[in-house]
């Protein structure tokens, strides 16, 4: 069995959320107060969500946190196009970010059709002991 640390999809996610941190760090007090607080919480759920849904009994409560880690990243582009329009972060900076938060999304996804397989794997043991 995996630890959870050995997630690259983990290790990616709480990567991004430190370099999106270290960027809003430095901004100004009204930037801080919006963007920044929504930016910080949406980053930081991809990986607590990965994590809580590993810690999880089941595999379909596993999926149900990995799919709100799917919506945070949908969310955390919104605020990065938000802060790039807004002139917070540099055109450059949106696009390395945007292009870390797809290369999670790929391993987001790919992490779910594992779980996914493992549910019909499950499922198809379970009626084979029933049969």
């Amino acid at each position: 069995m995996y630890k959870l640390e050995d997630l690259e999809v983990f290790q990616l996610s709480v990567k991004l959320s430190d370099e999106v941190w270290n960027m809003v760090i430095k901004w100004k007090p009204l930037a801080q107060d919006t963007i920044r607080r929504q930016l910080i919480r949406s980053t930081d759920s991809i990986a607590a969500n990965i994590a809580e849904g590993y810690g999880r009994f089941s595999l379909k409560e596993n999926r149900q946190f990995c799919m709100y880690s799917r919506g945070s990243i949908m969310e955390t582009k919104s605020w990065l196009m938000k802060g790039r329009n807004r002139n917070l972060i540099t055109e450059l900076q949106c696009q390395d970010l945007m292009s870390q938060l797809e290369t999670i999304h790929i391993k987001l996804n790919a992490y779910l059709k594992f779980i996914q397989k493992s549910e019909q794997r499950l499922t198809n043991k379970n009626r084979k002991l029933r049969d």
